[in-house]
């Protein structure tokens, strides 16, 4: 297989693994995360509280803290493999290196951010809500980022999302383009 084929075909594998991922939606990341998410917080505020847990509820001191979807952060998980699946040129080895760092990097952050602010509700601390909302709004951003910044430096990722495959595309396009032009002079 020439190597313009087999871009193009590991182009076609990546981009329809995320199809078909955003087919499945984000579910897959919420039911994949939750538990490891949820369980590690719980036993974080076990060895400074009284705590039990009721399916996603922490119940701490008596008061409840419920960890909903959002505070899973599967989109945040998504939008790190579309970054991930949408840079060429990386063997899946060290792709699969990528997403196991970026993936576990995030969930770290994301148990201490839930653990944190779950200190901050228990205390009664005036500035939660501004610090929840922090969080959800600005927070997970800037997760993402850093959590992205530092894989590309950390594996020297040299492609762009997406700008690099549409580079590849349109210089294979305009290379097809001249051979059929070439072609139709022959004839």
């Amino acid at each position: 297989m020439r190597k313009e084929e087999s871009l193009t075909l590991n182009l076609a594998l990546r981009y329809s693994a995320l199809i078909l991922i955003g087919i499945l939606g984000n579910a897959f990341f919420y039911f994949f995360f939750t538990a490891i998410t949820i369980y590690p917080v719980f036993f974080l505020l076990k060895l400074f509280f009284n705590a039990s847990m009721i399916s996603n509820v922490l119940v701490v001191n008596h008061l409840p803290i419920e960890i909903i979807g959002s505070c899973i952060a599967g989109s945040a998980y998504y939008l790190l493999l579309i970054l991930n699946l949408s840079i060429p040129d990386i063997n899946i080895k060290k792709r699969v290196k990528i997403m196991l760092f970026s993936f576990l990097s995030l969930l770290v952050l994301n148990i201490l951010r839930i653990f944190s602010l779950s200190l901050l509700f228990v205390s009664g601390n005036s500035f939660f809500d501004i610090t929840h909302k922090f969080f959800w709004y600005i927070g997970s951003t800037i997760f993402v980022d850093g959590i992205w910044f530092l894989s590309v430096k950390l594996f020297k990722i040299k492609g762009v999302p997406f700008y690099s495959d549409i580079k590849f595309l349109a210089s294979n396009s305009r290379k097809r383009t001249g051979k059929i032009r070439k072609s139709k002079k022959r004839h």
